[in-house]
């Protein structure tokens, strides 16, 4: 009996529940991905036009991507306060639009729903925060996997919550809006007291590899499912039963998970109580301080004098030279030989605050070629509808649900594969990301040469490039720049996504695409006007504007692929500036 409370007790405490719990709160935090399927309901309903619905899609963007609050929220209050605020946000901003597009409550402004749609979406920042903060400490030396798969579910967020909606069968579609506004809420309350840090630094286990293994296949198992559901929904008219039982095999592959947990709480590999609280505990730092800093004082000369071949020695010797350096240089301190001189600031791989990492100049290369990466592909995301039917392609659907597959398996094979480069290898990890950039750049290159089929390898190649990016650069940031303020650094680097959305879609591609479009409206009415000069009073520009063939997006293509180019030079620059870093996080695990 006394073992079967230990059992429940390490349960509730075991890092691995945290980890399954915080995969199912990212399943919530993709209600931004499911504005496209709830603004026709709002652009009926409300008798908007086009140019109004987009003012809602920046809202929804912004929403999407200013986490400043959440980051700073997480670091004064209890990670459980921190995603009820998120979940009154994300109730109190769709459920009032719900209410307005039903006509339960007088219609607002436009700027007063932008308000709302913001307040809403910016409820999944909490959902984000919450959850990275909470894994990544949890799992410091797994930070790859853990926000690649994390990252991996927030990507599918849309698509889980779209089959689910699909179990109402209502003709009322603004029942949507208000499955988004209840739906995460509920998850989210019921789940915020077991998303936290729990030490799991001291809860290394053998088995983690294998557990790990365990958790991509059942990645790999629903992004293969909702996959197929989604084609055979859009191919075939399924009865609500079906419909129905496939909603009931995805729930089940989202619980399966939580066998990891459970095996671990209750097997003989289970440490003993007295024994984990034995384990050392991490030293209490200050923000911004390492262990090297209780001493309050630096060797300066370490760095002049150490010679360049030390850093090209494995780690084990290059630790010896380092220390026998040291140790000369404080006796030579001692006898007033040397100059020794007070830290400034952290070093790369140690605790930086927000202010302190806005100095340097690799958490600046790092946004901007996030910046240029996602935010190149996100231009395609928000523009695949009208990619596709320029192209010829009637069922624009297929495109968004297969875009969103790609998206996941990006996150979650950026996150393993990167891992692997740090671990196995001690290389930086955003040469991963620089790959992943040379991905998108190809598929851009297809999509532009619109050949046969290419939409569907440019859809490819930028899903998984796209993901790849929120994978690999939250576990960078960790790594560079410390864990204690992550909340507040992973929020800022996140404003790399719209701002590239707004230069590069609401600027540069919804530019050409107009003026292309413009020009085809030209010319077409110039030929009607010599069939039937008598209709040309009807035949104004009122009609939204409509362009058609590979060139609607020939020139936005090849400058989305010129510019991931510029953002893997970026990258190689950062590669080169931290292998150093890298070394000294990782070359030891490997020596």
């Amino acid at each position: 009996m006394g073992r079967l409370r230990d059992g429940f007790g390490g349960f509730f405490n075991n890092r691995w529940l945290v980890f399954v719990a915080a995969m199912w709160v990212q399943s919530c935090a993709g209600i931004g991905y499911l504005f496209g399927s709830i603004s026709p309901v709002i652009k009926s309903s409300l008798n908007y036009n086009q140019r109004q619905i987009a003012r809602l899609g920046v809202a929804k963007d912004l929403g999407d991507s200013v986490g400043f609050l959440a980051g700073s929220l997480c670091e004064v209050l209890p990670i459980w306060a921190a995603l009820l605020v998120g979940a009154v946000q994300n109730f109190v901003g769709y459920g009032w639009v719900w209410l307005i597009v039903t006509g339960r409550a007088p219609t607002l402004p436009l700027w007063a729903m932008c308000i709302l749609i913001f307040v809403g979406t910016n409820g999944e920042t909490y959902f984000n925060t919450a959850a990275l903060v909470s894994c990544v400490q949890n799992f410091p030396k797994s930070r790859g996997p853990v926000v690649g798969i994390l990252k991996g579910f927030a990507g599918l967020g849309g698509a889980i919550l779209t089959q689910i909606y699909a179990v109402m069968h209502t003709p009322d579609h603004a029942s949507l809006i208000f499955m988004v506004a209840v739906g995460p809420a509920m998850v989210i309350i019921a789940l915020m007291f077991i998303v936290r840090p729990v030490g799991g630094h001291r809860q290394v286990r053998s088995s983690d590899g294998s557990c790990f293994s365990f958790i991509y296949s059942v990645c790999l198992l629903l992004a293969a499912y909702l996959m197929g559901v989604m084609l055979v929904e859009d191919l075939v008219t399924l009865s609500q039963t079906v419909v129905t039982i496939f909603t009931g095999i995805l729930f089940f592959i989202l619980l399966v998970p939580i066998v990891v947990p459970v095996w671990l709480s209750f097997s003989e590999e289970q440490r003993d109580p007295a024994d984990e609280a034995l384990l050392p505990e991490r030293q209490k730092q200050e923000p911004g301080k390492s262990e090297h800093d209780a001493h309050e004082i630096i060797f300066s000369e370490v760095e002049d004098e150490k010679p360049r071949e030390v850093d090209l020695l494995p780690a084990l010797e290059r630790q010896k030279r380092i220390a026998q350096l040291q140790a000369k240089l404080a006796q030579a301190a001692a006898e007033g030989a040397v100059r020794v001189k007070r830290r400034r600031g952290p070093h790369r791989g140690e605790d930086f605050t927000l202010t302190q990492a806005l100095i340097k100049a690799d958490f600046w290369l790092i946004f901007f070629s996030l910046l240029l990466g996602s935010g190149s592909g996100l231009t395609v995301i928000d523009n695949l509808g009208q990619m596709s039917q320029s192209l010829g392609y009637d069922n624009t659907h297929i495109f968004v649900s297969l875009i969103s597959i790609w998206n996941f398996l990006g996150r979650v094979g950026g996150g393993y594969y990167s891992e692997i480069i740090v671990r196995d290898y001690a290389y930086p990890r955003p040469v991963a990301m620089a790959a992943a950039q040379v991905i998108m750049a190809i598929g851009h290159f297809f999509i532009a040469m619109g050949w046969p089929g290419a939409m569907y390898v440019g859809t490819l190649l930028i899903g998984l490039g796209y993901g790849a990016h929120w994978a690999i650069v939250p576990a960078a940031a960790s790594e560079l720049f410390g864990l204690k303020k992550f909340g507040a650094l992973y929020n800022f680097l996140t404003l790399a996504n719209p701002a590239g959305s707004l230069v590069f879609s609401g600027l540069i591609a919804s530019s050409i695409y107009d003026m292309e479009a413009e020009r085809q409206a030209q010319e077409h009415h110039h030929n009607q006007q010599k069939l039937r000069s008598i209709y040309l009073g009807f035949l104004n520009l009122e009609e939204p504007l409509k362009c058609e063939g590979a060139i609607c997006f020939c020139l936005t293509s090849l400058i989305m692929s010129g510019l991931c180019i510029v953002a893997v030079v970026l990258s190689m620059i950062l590669v080169y500036r931290t292998k150093i870093v890298y070394a000294n996080l990782y070359g030891k695990s490997r020596s």
